[in-house]
């Protein structure tokens, strides 16, 4: 039996966690409220973005540069995100303020 939260409770549980660290993020697209994936779009507020893609290994949650290893212009940001949303339109997308380039979920970046 699967035992995950649903991806909205996930979601929104870090969310609040964020808001009480004074950290901007935000729901731009939700997906199914059970089981949808989710990108997270990550704003250096340089004019720089890296978008990361909810992966698992061995059963570990993790994360997977999307948009490769150095950030991107928003433009492209946005055109991964489009493509993706066609794709799986389940997914769900966060966009998370951080010039440290953090993105403040569970799981590390592969």
């Amino acid at each position: 039996m699967d035992d995950r939260l649903p991806t909205e409770f996930w979601v929104m549980g870090h969310l609040r966690a964020a808001d009480g660290q004074g950290v901007p993020m935000m729901v731009v697209r939700k997906g199914d409220r059970s089981r949808g994936s989710v990108l997270l779009k990550l704003n250096l507020l340089d004019g720089r973005f890296v978008v990361l893609s909810q992966v698992r290994r061995d059963e570990r949650l993790g994360w997977a540069r999307a948009t490769g290893a150095e950030p991107v212009e928003e433009a492209i940001a946005d055109a991964y995100l489009a493509r993706q949303t066609k794709y799986d339109p389940d997914v769900w997308i966060v966009e998370v303020e951080d010039r440290q380039g953090r993105h403040w979920f569970d799981g590390p970046v592969f």
